[in-house]
């Protein structure tokens, strides 16, 4: 499975929440659009989105599910049955929020869930020692999807420092987070990355359109 995705692109097929892209139906088919782009795998958040997506594609699904809690910061795969839940749906690799921040259920009992059900693990990091963690705990890859997100201000530019750490954990590293253009995820690769998750500069419309909308002025100049 990781050889799939060694030095290979995967795609966050996320749309943006409550928009018309937000559908299981059109879920499927960007991530069926991105393996035909040439994209190794892709990330899917949902279990009817995971569900739909493993009819159409043959490829490794990263599966997540992001729930919104009033006790805990944590969203990605919070619960041990978020677990049961994407496997059964067919997900190849299970990600978890890997932060050391209060959670309904540990990161141990996740780990130990996901090596059970003979399937990968993604630890979601935001800092080296949530790597180092995770790492001890089993986790098979290690991403740098929450780093920047676990703090008031989120940067602009994605983690090449934090990449460039975990890889020498020795662990397989998924470089995830502001990776908007080609030549920042190839910077990626070169930090030490084995995979780069690519978002919402391909999978969310109104994001991207925002970004364009922004860069022109209405003078008829550009920023």
């Amino acid at each position: 499975m990781l050889q799939k995705l060694n030095k290979r692109l995967i795609v966050s097929c996320q749309p943006c929440v409550g928009g018309p892209m937000d559908t299981p139906s059109i879920i499927a088919a960007m991530a069926q659009a991105s393996i035909a782009g040439g994209a190794a795998g892709v990330r899917i958040e949902g279990v009817v989105n995971v569900q739909t997506v493993r009819a159409v594609v043959d490829r490794p699904i990263i599966g997540i599910v992001k729930v919104d809690l009033a006790e805990s910061p944590v969203r990605i795969t919070p619960f041990i049955q978020n677990i049961n839940d994407l496997v059964s749906a067919g997900a190849d690799i299970v990600a978890v929020d890997a932060t050391n921040r209060p959670r309904p259920e540990t990161v141990a009992a996740a780990m130990e869930t996901i090596k059970s059900l003979g399937i990968l693990s993604m630890a979601d990091c935001s800092c080296l020692e949530d790597g180092i963690k995770a790492r001890k705990l089993g986790a098979d890859i290690l991403g740098t999807t929450m780093s920047g997100y676990t703090t008031e201000e989120v940067p602009e530019s994605p983690d090449l420092e934090l990449v460039s750490e975990l890889a020498k954990l020795g662990s397989f590293v998924i470089a995830e987070g502001r990776y908007n253009s080609p030549d920042v995820a190839a910077s990626a690769i070169l930090a030490g990355a084995d995979s780069v998750v690519v978002g919402s500069a391909i999978t969310r419309t109104e994001v991207v359109t925002g970004w364009f909308r922004d860069a022109i002025t209405f003078d008829g100049t550009v920023s």
